[in-house]
C-alpha cells in the first residue's frame, strides 16, 4: 500500500493552494467580493443556490474547509475500514506471502490476521508488505519480533491488550511507514524504541494509557511527518524539544490528555510543523514564545482547555496561520491587538467565550477571515466583514434581519395596528359611556394606556426591521446599543408590568364585590387613584432601573435585536440574571416577545370594554339613533331615548321605588352597591 504518502501530499499541497490569493477589492460592511471581478453582494446572497457573482465565487467556501484536518480523519478512517476488509475467497489465491496461519486472510503481499484470537506476533514468509494484527490478544511485543520483515511497511496492531513495549520490538524495520498502535493498554514507551524506523511517516497511538514521554522515545524518526497521541494520560510536555530527533514532523495531535501548560522550549525545534492540536486538555498557562518557533504553523487548536488568559503576543510570529481554535475555554477578555499579526487567517473558533471587552477593532486587521464562530450571534456584529459567522441567528434576528422569520415581520405589523387602535378607540370611547362604577371605569383606561405604548413597541421595531432590511449584521451592535433601543425596551417592560399589576388591581376588585357582596370594600376615589399612582410609579422604577447603572445591569435591553431583556446569559452581569428572573421568574423564548405579550394588550380592550353589555347597548343605540335620523324622525327619537344613558358594569339595576333611585337617598356610593346587589338577590328569590 503505496497511495498513504500521496493522498498525503495532496492534502498539504492542496492547503496552501486550493484558496487562491487573498482579495485585493474592498467591499462595505455587510458584504462580500465575488472573485476576482470588482463587484460586491451583501451576505445574504453567500451560498444561496444561485450564481449571483457570474463566476461562481458566491457559492464557493460554503463549508470551512480552510484546515485538513477534518479531510485528513476522513482518509483515515476510510483508510482503517479498507485494510480491515477480509478478502473475498476469489481474492485469497492470489496470495504471494507463502504459508499464512489460521484464520488469517492474504492478498498480493498483504496479510490480515484481523480477531483471529492470535496471543503473539505470528511467524509468516518475510516478503510480506503490509500486516494487520487488529482485534487480537496480543500483550507484549517481545524483543525482534519483527526483525526478518525488511519489505514491511504497514503494521496495524490497534485493540490489542499490549502493555510492555521491548526496547528492540520494531528492530529491522527499516522499511516500515506506517505504525498503528492504537486501542491498546500501553503506559510507557522506552528511549530509542523506533530507532531502526528511519523511514516512518505515521505514527498513532491513540487511546492508550501513555503517562509520561521524552524527546528520546522518538530518537531515529528523522522521516516522521504524522504522530497522534490523543486520548492518552499524558500530563505534560518535555522541558526539552520535543521535535529534536523529528524535524520533519508536520502534524503533532495530542487532544484529550491532561496536559496542563506549554512551555518555551517544548515546540523549539519544530520548524516545519504545520499542523498543532492540542484540543481538551487541561492547560491553564501559556507561555509567552510557546509558538515563537512554529513559523510555518497553519492550524492551531486550543479549544476546550482551562486557558483564563492569552499572553500579548502568543500569536505574534504564525504568520501562516489560517485556522484557530480557542474555543470553550474560561477566557473573559482578549487583547484588542491579539489577532494583528494573523493576515493569513481564514477560519477563528471562539464559541463557548464571552467576551466582556469585544469590539469591531479587535477583527479588523483578519482581512482573509471567511469563516468565525461565537458564543451569542450578537457578536456577529463586530465582524461585519466576514462572509460566514456562526451562530446566524439567535431565534429573533439573523445576519440580514432584525426579525429573522417572515411570520415574524408581518405578526409584528398586525399586532401593534390591532393594539394600538384597539386601546386608543377604547380610550376615546369610554367617556361616552356612563357607568355605575366611574372608578372601575378609570383603571380600565389606565389599563388601554399601558397596552398602547406595546403597540407603540412594536410598531418601532418593526419600523427599524424595515430599515436594516438585508444588512442587519452591519447596524446591529449599533442598534443594540443606541439610545432608541434602550428607550424602547424600557417602553415594553413598562407595559408589561403596569398591565400585570393593574390586571391583578381589577382581578381582586372583582373577586371582592363577588365574595363579600355586603361589605363596603371597594376602594373610594382617592383609593383607587392612589393604587394607580402607585401601579405606574413601580411599572417606571422597574423598567427604567436597568438604565441607571450600567456596571451592575451592563447592556441589559441591548442583549438582542428587538431589545426585550430576555433571561440574561451573561456571565458576567449577575444583577441583569437577577433581575430578570425577578421580574419574569423564567426564560422567555423570542417568540413570547412579538406573540403572546403583544396578544394580552390586543385583548385587553376587547376582554374589558367592546365585548361588555354597556358597550354593546351603546354601540345598538347609536345605531339606531342613525338610522331614525335617516328616516327623519329626530323628534320622536329624541323622546324616546334621553340625551345621556346609564348603563350597569359590574350588575345590573333591579326595578326599585323611584325614591331608591334619587341621587339624595344614597350619598355613598358603597351603600348604593349594596341595595344594588340586595334587589339582584331578592329578583333571584
Amino acid at each position: 500500500m503505496t497511495s498513504g504518502p500521496f493522498f498525503f501530499c495532496i492534502f498539504i499541497i492542496g492547503k496552501y493552494f486550493t484558496h487562491g490569493n487573498a482579495q485585493d477589492i474592498s467591499c462595505p460592511l455587510g458584504s462580500f467580493p465575488c472573485g476576482n471581478i470588482t463587484k460586491c453582494l451583501p451576505q445574504l446572497l453567500h451560498c444561496n443556490g444561485v450564481d449571483d457573482c457570474g463566476n461562481q465565487a458566491d457559492e464557493s467556501n460554503c463549508g470551512d474547509n480552510n484546515g485538513w484536518s477534518l479531510q485528513f480523519d476522513d482518509y483515515i478512517a476510510k483508510y482503517y475500514k479498507l485494510t480491515s476488509t477480509k478478502p473475498s475467497k476469489a481474492e485469497t489465491s492470489k496470495c504471494l506471502v507463502g504459508s499464512v496461519p489460521m484464520h488469517c486472510l492474504c492478498r498480493d503481499l498483504e496479510l490480515a490476521c484481523d480477531g483471529a484470537n492470535l496471543r503473539a506476533v505470528p511467524s509468516v514468509p518475510s516478503n510480506v508488505t503490509l500486516m494487520s494484527l487488529q482485534r487480537n490478544f496480543i500483550r507484549t511485543l517481545p524483543p525482534n519480533g519483527f526483525r526478518k520483515y525488511h519489505q514491511l511497511q504497514t503494521l496495524f496492531l490497534q485493540s490489542n491488550k499490549i502493555r510492555s513495549v521491548s526496547v528492540f520490538a520494531f528492530r529491522g524495520l527499516r522499511n516500515l511507514t506506517k505504525l498503528y498502535l492504537s486501542n491498546n493498554r500501553i503506559t510507557f514507551l522506552k528511549p530509542g524504541v523506533f530507532e531502526d524506523l528511519h523511514r516512518l511517516e505515521w505514527l498513532i497511538i491513540e487511546d492508550n494509557h501513555l503517562s509520561r514521554i521524552s524527546p528520546l522515545t522518538f530518537y531515529g524518526l528523522n522521516s516522521l511527518i504524522l504522530l497522534v497521541l490523543m486520548n492518552n494520560a499524558l500530563t505534560h510536555l518535555p522541558d526539552k524539544s520535543l521535535c529534536q530527533h523529528m524535524p520533519g514532523l508536520k502534524w503533532l495531535d495530542f487532544e484529550n490528555n491532561h496536559i496542563h501548560n506549554l512551555r518555551n522550549l517544548t515546540f523549539i525545534s519544530c520548524n516545519n510543523l504545520t499542523v498543532l492540536v492540542m484540543r481538551k486538555n487541561k492547560i491553564n498557562h501559556l507561555s509567552e514564545h510557546a509558538f515563537t518557533h512554529l513559523q510555518k504553523l497553519s492550524e492551531l487548536d486550543l479549544g476546550s482547555n482551562r486557558i483564563e488568559s492569552l499572553p500579548p503576543n502568543i500569536f505574534k510570529n504564525l504568520k501562516e496561520l489560517s485556522q484557530l481554535n480557542i474555543s470553550y475555554n474560561p477566557i473573559q477578555k482578549i487583547p484588542v491587538n491579539q489577532f494583528d499579526y494573523l493576515a493569513k487567517l481564514k477560519s477563528l473558533s471562539l464559541e463557548g467565550i464571552e467576551i466582556t471587552n469585544i469590539q469591531q477593532r479587535m477583527f479588523r486587521p483578519l482581512m482573509n477571515l471567511s469563516h468565525i464562530y461565537f458564543k451569542k450571534f450578537q457578536y456577529c456584529g463586530y465582524a461585519p466583514h466576514v462572509r460566514s459567522c456562526k451562530p446566524n441567528t439567535d431565534g429573533i434576528s439573523s445576519l440580514d434581519n432584525l426579525l429573522a422569520s417572515i411570520i415574524q415581520r408581518v405578526f409584528v405589523w398586525v399586532v401593534s395596528a390591532i393594539t394600538c387602535f384597539g386601546n386608543i378607540f377604547v380610550i376615546c370611547m369610554r367617556p361616552y359611556i356612563r357607568s355605575e362604577n366611574k372608578l372601575h371605569a378609570m383603571s380600565i383606561i389606565s389599563l388601554c394606556c399601558a397596552d398602547c405604548l406595546m403597540g407603540v413597541y412594536l410598531f418601532v421595531i418593526g419600523a427599524f426591521d424595515l430599515k436594516f432590511r438585508g444588512e442587519y449584521n452591519k447596524h446591529a451592535q449599533p442598534w443594540m446599543e443606541s439610545v432608541h433601543c434602550q428607550f424602547m425596551g424600557s417602553l415594553a417592560i413598562l407595559s408589561t408590568e403596569v398591565s400585570v399589576l393593574l390586571l391583578t388591581f381589577l382581578t381582586l376588585e372583582k373577586y371582592i364585590c363577588i365574595v363579600y357582596p355586603f361589605r363596603c370594600l371597594r376602594p373610594r376615589k382617592c383609593r383607587t387613584i392612589t393604587v394607580l399612582i402607585f401601579i405606574w410609579t413601580i411599572g417606571f422604577i422597574v423598567a427604567f432601573a436597568p438604565l441607571s447603572n450600567k456596571e451592575f445591569f451592563k447592556n441589559y435591553y441591548g442583549t438582542n435585536g428587538v431589545c426585550f431583556p430576555l433571561h440574561s446569559e451573561d456571565s458576567g452581569a449577575i444583577g441583569a440574571q437577577i433581575y430578570s428572573v425577578v421580574i419574569f421568574l423564567d426564560t422567555i423564548t423570542s417568540w413570547v416577545v412579538i406573540f403572546i405579550l403583544p396578544i394580552n394588550s390586543a385583548l385587553n380592550p376587547i376582554i374589558y370594554t367592546l365585548t361588555t353589555r354597556p358597550f354593546k347597548e351603546m354601540i345598538h343605540q347609536l345605531w339606531y339613533n342613525y338610522r331614525q335620523r335617516r328616516s327623519g324622525d329626530i323628534k320622536g327619537i329624541q323622546k324616546a331615548y334621553a340625551p345621556s344613558f346609564i348603563w350597569v358594569e359590574m350588575w345590573p339595576l333591579q326595578e326599585m321605588p323611584t325614591e331608591f333611585m334619587k341621587p339624595a337617598v344614597f350619598t355613598d356610593p358603597c351603600d348604593l352597591s349594596l341595595v344594588s346587589q340586595s334587589s339582584r338577590l331578592n329578583s333571584y328569590s
